[in-house]
C-alpha cells in the first residue's frame, strides 16, 4: 500500500512515516519545508512541494499511484491565525481542497486528517467528546473546521472516506530518538521546559496561577506523539470496511497541570528549573481534557504512554541527541 502523507517532514507527520515504513507500507513525502526539517526524512521518498501549487500537486499525483493520503500540512499557531487569518486561510483550506480534488481527479478514496480540538473552541463540560460544539475561537480552529465540513460533503457527493483526527496537545518523541519535536517559533510546553534546562530557549513562562485548579495552572491533556500515529494508523485500516466522514477525539483522558508537567520534567532532568508566573494569556481555558471513549470503541484504540513522566522522558532523550 502506498501513502502519501502531505507535511512527512514535520513533528507529526514524521513519526507518521516511521511508523508506516516499519509496517511494510512504501511512504511519499510532500512538504514545502517551511516548518518542517529535511533532515527527519530517514524514511521514505520525500518530494519538495507545496499544496498551493497545482502544478506539482498534478505531476505528484501523476507519477504515482496512491492508495490513500495523510494530511499534517496545516499552519498551527493560534497567535499567528488570528494576526495573518488570510495565511490560514489560503495555506489550511485553499491548500486542502487542492490536495483533494487531485485524490479525486485521480481516484484515491482514503484520506486521513490532522485536525484539533481548536475545533471545539471554550469547554463547556469537564471533558470534550465528539458530541461537544464546535464553535471555534480563532482562526485556526476555523480553519480546520471549515476542512472537516468539505471531506463531509466530499463523502455524500464523491464517496470519499475520511477520518478526521482531533488532537489535544501531542508531546513527547520517538523513544529511538531518531526524530522529535523542533518547531521555531516554539510554542509548546515540554519542549519550552526542556531547553530551559539546555539553555536553548529564552526564561521559562508560566501563564497565569490564579486559575480554578487545584495548583492554580491551566490543566491539558498530553498525547504522545507514537500513540497519535498509532490512532492514525487504524484509522487507515478502517477506511476499508468503513465509508463515510468520520472524527475522533485523541487524548489521554487525563488532564495534567503546567505546574505537574514542571514538576515532572525536573524529576526527569534532575535539576531544577526556574521559571516565572507571568499574566494569563487571553482566551486560554482552565482545563482541556478529551473524552476519547469512541475512538477507543470504534478504532479499538488505546494509549501507551499515559503517565507524563513517561512521555517527558521521550522528549527529553531526543533533546539531549537532537542534531537539528
Amino acid at each position: 500500500m502506498h501513502v502519501l502523507i502531505c507535511g512527512g517532514a514535520g513533528y507529526i507527520g514524521s513519526h507518521m512515516v516511521k511508523l508506516l515504513a516499519e509496517q511494510g507500507y512504501t511512504v511519499t513525502i510532500f512538504d514545502n519545508l517551511s516548518t518542517g526539517h529535511r533532515e527527519a526524512v530517514k524514511w521514505g521518498t520525500l518530494v519538495q512541494g507545496d499544496l498551493l501549487d497545482i502544478v506539482a500537486l498534478d505531476a505528484l499525483f501523476k507519477s504515482n499511484q496512491f492508495d490513500a493520503v495523510m494530511h499534517f500540512s496545516a499552519k498551527s499557531l493560534v497567535g499567528e491565525s488570528v494576526e495573518k487569518p488570510a495565511l490560514y486561510y489560503l495555506n489550511n483550506v485553499i491548500g486542502s481542497y487542492n490536495l483533494l480534488e487531485q485524490m479525486r481527479l485521480h481516484d484515491v478514496d482514503k484520506f486521513v486528517f490532522s485536525s484539533t480540538a481548536a475545533t471545539f473552541g471554550n469547554p463547556q463540560t469537564a471533558t470534550i467528546d465528539e458530541g461537544h460544539p464546535q464553535v471555534p475561537i480563532n482562526p485556526y480552529g476555523r480553519t480546520k473546521l471549515a476542512v472537516e465540513y468539505i471531506l463531509g460533503d466530499y463523502a455524500q457527493a464523491y464517496g470519499l472516506r475520511s477520518v478526521s483526527l482531533r488532537y489535544f496537545n501531542a508531546a513527547g518523541a520517538d523513544p529511538s530518538g531518531m526524530i522529535g519535536e523542533s518547531h521555531d517559533p516554539e510554542t509548546h510546553l515540554i519542549p519550552n521546559v526542556l531547553k530551559a534546562v539546555l539553555g536553548a530557549g529564552s526564561n521559562l513562562r508560566i501563564f497565569g496561577d490564579d486559575y480554578d485548579t487545584a495548583d492554580g495552572t491551566c490543566i491539558r491533556d498530553y498525547i504522545h506523539v507514537n500513540d497519535l500515529c498509532e490512532a492514525h494508523l487504524l484509522a487507515l485500516k478502517y477506511m476499508d470496511k468503513q465509508d463515510g466522514a468520520q472524527a475522533y477525539n485523541l487524548g489521554n483522558g487525563k488532564g495534567f497541570s503546567v505546574l505537574e508537567v514542571l514538576n515532572a520534567a525536573m524529576s526527569v532532568v534532575g535539576k531544577k528549573i526556574p521559571y516565572e508566573i507571568v499574566e494569563r494569556r487571553p482566551g486560554d481555558p482552565a482545563t482541556l481534557v478529551a473524552n476519547s471513549q469512541l475512538v477507543t470503541e470504534q478504532l479499538n484504540w488505546k494509549p501507551v504512554f499515559t503517565q507524563i513522566d513517561e512521555i517527558i522522558s521521550t522528549a527529553w532523550n531526543w533533546h539531549n541527541n537532537s542534531t537539528f
